[in-house]
């Protein structure tokens, strides 16, 4: 895992160029603190923040690479590969030589010989700067899922890029610019795929090359969704999703740095530590559950979850032989300014819903870094595998919108409660959610003699993993990135994607129950009590005085006639909240509001935030 920063530029001079690229790099430090590198060329500036994981004395980046007819590149990568041992043999068996044990240098000289169609070949998550020598050409790969970011700002002579848009900033080209797309793209929990929630600012899409040299910028997929026939029957199909399953985990503990589980007691995380544990030696895999104090001394049953993860997680762990850990974590420590302010400076941005997610997951990440450096996690599983709610609730299905902004579900996601009415008619979001719904189903692919609920079925899980899961791993890899940890995603593995995407919702769902495959897939490695759970999500403080921290800001806010957030904001509403301390934003699920208001006005100051509207 690391940091990488580039900048190409075919006509401009910059004299101070390298203190600029130096500035970029250094930003960011918490994606990689174990090491720096620079390398600069004519044309072109990369860099790099190392967090060693593999090849931890070799991998050192930039790295430059030349093969036997002289052709030479030079890369500056972000991820891990997880196929590269196999990959490595390949290019051996035909000439190619290695001086390190990294999968860097792997990547490297698997593009000296097979250019671009490298991409295809990579199991993995990663974001790919390689700088092509010979054809003074820039080449930026991203995984498919999008589990590592990869931002660019595209200039008239070539292209700025970085791992985070804090990076884009300290280039003097670049400024935080938001316009009515951008609040729309953040107010909603939908992520369109390229777009971000600053002008100009852009990522490459997940599954997406971008090459670009001195006619341009282009752009090439190299993965897409594709829908297909399934033709395996029940047995088969459980059967392929525990293999596939297996050998995702297996490679992705490979590291020379210490690995843990991330342990809910939910289905997903106790599949992945179960098929985890299995591969270490008994009683060795450390893992690691949260929930907040006030949570475990006075538990209290809502809508969402019905029954505290301590208990279950301790079953798994004793199951499945792991080294277990519970943390907690207090609501002073969320409200902490410092924490906010990490936070923010990790996401760049307001984190759109759930506020007290981010800071509990932040805190969570802090304390997991000072005992590993490479955590797996069960993100992902509820898309892959149809586990929300709205999989399965008619009204939802049925909605022509994104089915997780539906009644029933939007409240979990909502936050725009306290801003101004006007504020949010200028922004046209209902128009601006229309279109980007109807971008998404164009996108959706056909197959010939599928039935409507199929059909159907196929656009949610498109939806899902296009719209939805982005903004999930991006949370995961920028409060994991902020404190120097990485999460891998074994449920983002292409394989079980492509191959669970295309088996009909009949089969999916056959046991009646949400994730069906994936819990007779892993029934053998699990508890009863845990393969029978009822999904709940990310635990949520239940601690009535974390409200009042957030109340106490939101007064001195109100009393900061500075405060940017004061344009946007519905002042009257704001001070009947505080005036009304049982009102029904005090619900766990309800303070997005609350939340989303302190978190812009935070962000406006910080990231001193231009409006275009």
């Amino acid at each position: 895992m690391c940091g990488i920063v580039g900048w190409v530029d075919f006509k401009n001079y910059f004299p101070d160029r390298p203190q600029i690229v130096e500035a970029m790099t250094n930003s960011l430090v918490h994606r990689g603190p174990d090491a720096q590198g620079m390398w600069f060329d004519r044309y072109v500036a990369l860099a790099h923040r190392r967090l060693a994981i593999i090849d931890i004395a070799g991998g050192a980046q930039p790295m430059e690479a030349s093969n036997h007819i002289g052709n030479d590149a030079v890369i500056s990568f972000c991820g891990q590969i997880y196929n590269f041992k196999e990959l490595k043999s390949e290019l051996q068996n035909i000439g190619f030589t290695f001086n390190t044990n990294s999968d860097t240098e792997v990547l490297l000289k698997g593009y000296l010989h097979w250019k671009e169609d490298i991409a295809y070949r990579l199991n993995g998550m990663y974001a790919v700067a390689i700088w092509d020598r010979q054809q003074e050409r820039l080449l930026l790969i991203r995984d498919r899922m999008g589990v590592k970011p990869l931002y660019y700002y595209p200039t008239n002579t070539g292209i700025i890029f970085a791992s985070e848009p804090k990076a884009l900033f300290k280039n003097p080209l670049v400024k935080p610019r938001v316009s009515a797309t951008g609040f729309c793209e953040f107010l909603d929990m939908v992520k369109t795929p390229e777009l971000t929630v600053y002008d100009n600012i852009y990522e490459v899409r997940p599954g997406y090359m971008i090459s670009v040299d001195r006619l341009g910028l282009q752009k090439k997929a190299y993965w897409q969704l594709k829908a297909k026939t399934h033709h395996d029957d029940l047995q088969t199909t459980i059967e392929t999703v525990r293999e596939i399953l297996t050998d995702t985990v297996r490679r992705q503990i490979i590291s020379d740095v210490p690995v843990c589980s991330l342990l809910s007691g939910g289905l997903d995380s106790s599949a992945i530590t179960a098929l985890a544990a299995k591969e270490f030696a008994a009683g060795t895999l450390p893992s690691y559950s949260v929930d907040f104090s006030h949570n475990i001394d006075s538990f209290i049953a809502d809508g969402v979850r019905g029954t505290p993860d301590a208990p279950f997680a301790r079953e798994l762990a004793l199951h499945a032989g792991t080294r277990h850990t519970e943390l907690l974590l207090s609501s002073s420590q969320m409200l902490d300014t410092e924490v906010r302010n990490r936070v923010l400076h990790g996401v760049d941005a307001p984190p759109a819903y759930w506020g007290d997610m981010w800071p509990s997951l932040y805190l969570l990440f802090r304390e997991l870094s000072t005992h590993s450096t490479v955590a797996l996690s069960g993100e992902a599983a509820d898309e892959v595998f149809g586990g929300y709610q709205w999989f399965r609730n008619p009204a939802a299905r049925k909605a022509n919108t994104f089915p997780w902004l539906t009644a029933g579900s939007s409240r979990y996601f909502g936050g725009i409660q306290l801003l101004s009415s006007d504020f949010l008619a200028s922004l046209g979001r209902d128009v601006y959610r229309d279109k980007r719904y109807n971008e998404a189903l164009c996108e959706v692919p056909i197959l010939d003699g599928e039935s409507d609920t199929d059909r159907r079925m196929r656009e949610i899980s498109y939806l899902a993993l296009t719209r939805f899961l982005p903004t999930l791993l991006d949370r995961n890899d920028r409060m994991s990135m902020a404190v120097s940890l990485e999460v891998r995603v074994p449920f983002c593995d292409h394989r079980l994607v492509e191959y669970i995407f295309n088996v009909p919702w009949s089969m999916k769902s056959f046991d009646g129950r949400e994730k069906s495959l994936l819990r007779e897939a892993v029934r053998s490695l699990l508890p009863e009590s845990i393969i029978n759970r009822v999904k709940t999500p990310y635990p949520a403080t239940q601690d009535a005085n974390y409200e009042k921290g957030l109340r106490v800001e939101l007064h001195k806010v109100l009393k900061d006639s500075n405060a940017p957030i004061h344009n946007f904001l519905d002042g009257k509403k704001a001070r009947s909240l505080l005036n009304n301390a049982s009102s029904e934003i005090s619900q766990p699920y309800n303070r997005g509001s609350l939340e989303m208001a302190l978190w812009m006005n935070r962000w406006f100051k910080e990231y001193n935030v231009d409006f275009a509207l």
